[in-house]
This record gives structure tokens, sequence and C-alpha cells, in this order.
């Protein structure tokens, strides 16, 4: 059996870790947060929500690494990507790979610092929030849950299943192909959900089943496929779903039944609290610009248009800044754009 960790282990790599460690597998839960750490040590990782159970794990803080690990599945804010997946190199084995399960597109920018044949991606299509130190609330329901991972270049088949089977002591790992079409079509999630979410104040149903927010949500779900076609990107299925034959219009009428179609599809996600959000509570930096930034920046660069991206990212960071508050009336700070 190969040696592994989670760095990072906050509420999706507390989860994963309890699943993990419960269904026979051995992985290290890494964290910064110590007293986080010491309440998984002494009392186990505790799992309430959707799913009650509490599992026994091993967990340490950074400065407490030794050895070389087989995978390290990457948790931490892209914001720190560059330092830290360049001191976990010296942890990584020669033939380790590093998985990230972060939002945004951050393969590239891990495949620089420690080589495409050791970079694989995962896209989360489940959510949690830390509730205090060693418990977290899984926010979707348990038929639910998946991954969709996918490698760069060079990548063994032997390291891809090694990985797989981790991964899956938790829930299905879907092989992708088209690891940039998955990566855009949770962008495309994370995006309308995670971010007009935080600028509400609120959870993902807050948006799904709101009117004023099903506005501005599915003209943000179009900015993103727009740009998204424009770099070249065919979006994935999300959980087998055509996100794009789902949300994309062209006119009043198809915009109208994609709004509609919302709340169905986001009902087993629909407690989900945005992770910026989340942030933002705790007084940390959110990661926008990994997410709406990110969809705004590739449109500038391939010329088109992301008023409602453009918008999300503008009102976030107030509210990081502490000009604006997260509530349900920010909604109205997007009626000059609809």
């Amino acid at each position: 059996m190969g040696r592994y960790a989670i760095y990072g282990a906050g509420s999706l790599g507390t989860v994963l870790g309890a699943y993990i460690t419960k269904n026979g597998g051995q992985i290290d839960l890494i964290n910064r947060n110590r007293a986080h750490v010491e309440a998984l040590n002494a009392k186990g990782a505790k799992i309430i929500g959707t799913v009650e159970m509490t599992v026994p794990v091993k967990a340490i803080t950074p400065d407490e690494m030794e050895g070389k690990y087989d995978v390290i599945i990457l948790l931490t804010k892209q914001l720190h990507n560059k330092e830290v997946v360049t001191s976990l190199k010296e942890y990584l084995q020669e033939d380790g790979v590093v998985v990230t399960l972060q939002n945004g597109i951050p393969e590239p920018g891990i495949a620089e610092i420690i080589g495409e044949h050791r970079t694989l991606g995962c896209a989360v299509e489940w959510g949690a929030a830390l509730v205090e130190p060693g418990i977290v609330r899984l926010t979707s329901a348990p038929d639910s849950l998946s991954f969709h991972m996918g490698g760069m270049k060079g990548i063994s088949e032997d390291k891809f299943e090694e990985v797989k089977n981790l991964l899956e002591l938790m829930c299905p790992v879907h092989k992708e192909e088209n690891l940039l079409g998955a990566r855009w079509s949770k962008l495309l999630i994370n995006s309308t959900f995670s971010g007009l979410g935080t600028v509400l104040g609120g959870v993902f149903g807050d948006v799904s089943e709101d009117k004023s927010a099903q506005k501005v949500a599915i003209r943000c779900m179009k900015e993103c496929i727009d740009v998204g076609h424009a770099t070249g990107v065919t979006f994935a299925p999300v959980q087998g779903k055509n996100i794009v034959s789902l949300f994309y219009y062209k006119n009043a009428f198809k915009r109208a039944i994609g709004c509609l179609l919302l709340p169905i599809a986001m009902k087993k996600h629909r407690e989900i609290e945005p992770s910026m959000l989340q942030d933002l509570k705790k007084g940390k930096p959110c990661e926008v610009d990994a997410i709406n930034g990110v969809i705004c920046e590739w449109g500038r660069k391939y010329n088109v248009p992301t008023p409602i991206n453009d918008r999300i990212v503008e009102v976030i960071k107030k509210i990081q800044a502490g000009d604006l508050t997260a509530k349900k009336e920010n909604i109205k700070l997007f009626d000059e754009l609809l």
C-alpha cells in the first residue's frame, strides 16, 4: 500500500479523510490549524449533516511532515499554490503525484512546478463546511457524491488507477479524458452558485430558488459558457447532465426555461455554503480571483464581455474589504446589467 496525504485538510479534506479511513485506507490529514488537528487526533473526525459518523484519523501539522508520499491530495486555497507546491516537492516520491481538488483551473500552474507527469486534477461534486475544530457538516446528499478526475500528459495508467482506488473509498470517480472541460464545468457551477451565494450571504439554494437571483445566475452561466467556448473548451457533463444544453440560451424563452431548471438541478446540493463565504466569515481572504476572476481574465483575453462576473468580483472584494455586507439585497446591484 502506498503512502498518502491530504494537504489542507479543512472541510472537504476532513470528510474525504474520514471516508477513506472508515473504508480501510490509511491517509495523513495535514492542516495548519493546530486546534483542528488536535481535535481530530483526540476525538476523531466527526461528520454531521447528510450523514452522521465519527472516524478515528491521523492528523498532523505541516511542520510534522516527514518522509515521502506516493500521493498528496491538495486542498489548500490557490492563492498560495506556488509556495505550497514548491514545498511539497521534497515530500513526493520519485513517481509521486499531486492531485489537486482545488477550484478554478489550477493544473497548469502546478505542472510548471512538479511536471505534467506528476499532476492530476479532480473536480469535487459535493460540498462541506467546517463547524468547529474536528467537526464538519457534509452538505450534499450521500447519493450525489462523486469526483471527475483526469491526468495531464505523462500520467501512467497505474498511478491513475492507484489514485482512483484511493478516492473511491469515498465515492464514485469518473475518469475524465477531457480534464479542462471538467474544470470549466465545475468553474461554471462555482462562479454561479458560490459567487452569487457569497454575494447574497447564503447557500446554493438561495441562488437557485430565488426569482431575482435566478435571472442573474443564468446570465452568469452564459458568460462562463461563452468564454469557455472562446478558449476552445468542450464542457464536460456534470453528474451525467449536459449543462450547456440545459442552461445555455440565445433567446428569452430558453433563458426562462433555464431559470426554471435551476432549483431542480441544484436540489441535492442546495445546502452547500460557498467556501468563499466561509472564508469571509472567518476574516480570511477568499479565492474569488481563482473562480469568477478566471472567467473575467479569459474573457478579456478573448474579447468576450463578462459584466455579471465582473460585478460579482467587485461586490465580493467590497465585502472582503468591509465596504459591503453579504446580504440578499445585494442582488439589486445587478439590476442595471439585466
